[in-house]
């Protein structure tokens, strides 16, 4: 048996053709049952996976108009909140302390006997504003750097604990400071048409 060189390549070409069009057909067909297996397996847990964010979305939404309400509530508070009181017992601590004019003034400059001059004032004139309109008392009744106990019902506007605080209340620790709270106010009446926010006019010597 004899073989034609020449024709080898041709028969051999054509060979690999089909081979190659059988692997492409087996390749498409594999592919498209591939398809058909992920669409089975993915389509209920497609179904989970969109009833869980709805649920989640919900459950949001009604948190951001919990959230609004409150905002609303906050700012109606700070709304309607007076600012003629703040600004009376300022104007009485300018009048009285020069608090003011103390607090705006760059002290840099001045010696400590100068600045030591100044707080007596601003002392004596700031105790008198509050004794004659506040009546302030501590809040705690025991002696200042003793060990106390705060109580597991502690309010915590009216006691800060400081320090490695760790644990739950009952806590024992030192009192570094009584603390302050205002149990009466009595500031006089202002005037329908007095301008609060003038805490100190302007003085003309004549």
């Amino acid at each position: 048996m004899t073989f034609d060189l020449n024709t080898m390549p041709t028969s051999f070409d054509m060979l690999h053709a089909i081979l190659a069009l059988c692997a492409i057909i087996l390749l498409i067909v594999v592919i498209s049952r591939r398809a058909t297996v992920v669409e089975k397996i993915v389509e209920k847990p497609v179904e989970k996976i969109v009833e869980k964010p709805v649920e989640k979305i919900v459950e949001v939404e009604k948190v951001v108009e919990v959230e609004k309400v409150v905002e609303k509530v906050v700012e109606s508070k700070l709304a309607t909140a007076s600012t003629d009181a703040a600004l009376q017992l300022l104007a009485l601590l300018q009048k009285e302390a020069r608090l003011i004019d103390f607090l705006n003034e760059e002290i840099i400059h001045y010696s400590d006997e100068e600045v030591g001059a100044a707080a007596r004032v601003i002392h004596s004139g700031g105790k008198k504003v509050l004794d004659d309109y506040l009546h302030l008392q501590p809040i705690r009744d025991e002696a200042e750097e003793t060990r106390i106990t705060v109580a597991a019902d502690f309010n915590p506007q009216a006691i800060r604990l400081t320090g490695h605080v760790t644990g739950q209340a009952p806590y024992q620790g030192l009192l570094v400071h009584k603390g302050w709270q205002v149990t009466a106010i009595n500031l006089p009446q202002i005037a329908p048409d007095h301008d609060v926010s003038i805490v100190a006019p302007a003085e003309v010597e004549l």
